[in-house]
């Protein structure tokens, strides 16, 4: 009888102790999810880590356009988007480059696919008109929209294929074409990435660029339209010279190679 007594406390007490350590985590998880750091608490501390650098450097949104393939969730809740999606298609390079230098259509993977109508389709909800929107806009879009459904919900989104971002290489490079702006390019980059200067081809690179919705500054509602045109010599960046003159691209921007 002690025996199983013993047995028995023992019992109960892992009991206790197992239905503490859930209950501490289920109240961590929620206290991770809904502490919140205001943007500019977050701008003052990189600022102070960063000097002058950090106020200089411009925050940029991304903005979501056609072909964007977004990650959407509610929290605890899953993923919202419809359907199991497509495995990648073939025929791209690494870099999503194929032959000739054009990109090819690339699958939709397993998040939510921004139609040619601007729209997603969600678990719930149906479908719903993105295109134009921050990743922030949409968050708070989709909350008061689930929030017929899940009461208080957390909405999470992210890009998991940037689609709808490209820029053109034409003239005298090996590979001409459209290619997407996965991440950060220069001049330079996009030359290379097009395959390299032709035999003909002179120094004299001009970049077009016309004007964007999907460059925003962060406080703007929509970018300026205003062409701009940029003129880069690509001989004297070799040689050490103008070196700032090597900016990086912005979605639609068109890089002629004379």
């Amino acid at each position: 009888m002690k025996t199983f007594s013993i047995v028995t406390q023992r019992w109960v007490w892992a009991v206790v102790v197992a239905g503490f350590v859930m209950a501490w985590s289920s109240w961590a998880a929620e206290s991770g999810s809904d502490a919140v750091v205001k943007d500019d608490l977050k701008d003052k501390y990189r600022q102070e880590v960063l000097g002058e650098k950090g106020a200089s450097q411009k925050d940029q949104e991304y903005v979501i356009g056609y072909r964007d393939i977004l990650y959407v969730e509610v929290y605890g809740e899953g993923s919202m988007a419809v359907g199991p999606g497509n495995a990648m298609q073939g025929g791209m390079s690494a870099d999503g480059g194929g032959a000739g230098g054009q990109d090819f259509i690339r699958g939709r993977g397993t998040g939510a696919e921004v139609g040619v109508d601007g729209r997603v389709s969600l678990r719930h909800i149906g479908d719903v008109y993105v295109v134009g929107m921050t990743l922030s806009q949409l968050a708070e879009y989709l909350s008061k929209l689930y929030s017929a459904v899940f009461g208080e919900p957390n909405v999470i989104t992210s890009v998991m294929q940037s689609n709808s971002r490209q820029y053109t290489v034409m003239g005298q490079v090996k590979a001409p074409g459209l290619y997407h702006l996965d991440q950060p390019f220069t001049i330079v980059k996009a030359i290379a990435r097009a395959g390299g200067l032709t035999e003909w081809a002179k120094a004299d690179i001009t970049v077009i660029r016309q004007g964007n919705e999907l460059v925003v500054e962060k406080g703007q509602d929509k970018s300026p339209k205003s062409a701009q045109q940029f003129q880069f010599d690509y001989d004297d960046f070799v040689a050490g010279k103008n070196i700032e003159g090597n900016i990086q691209l912005e979605p639609g921007d068109v890089v002629v190679v004379h």
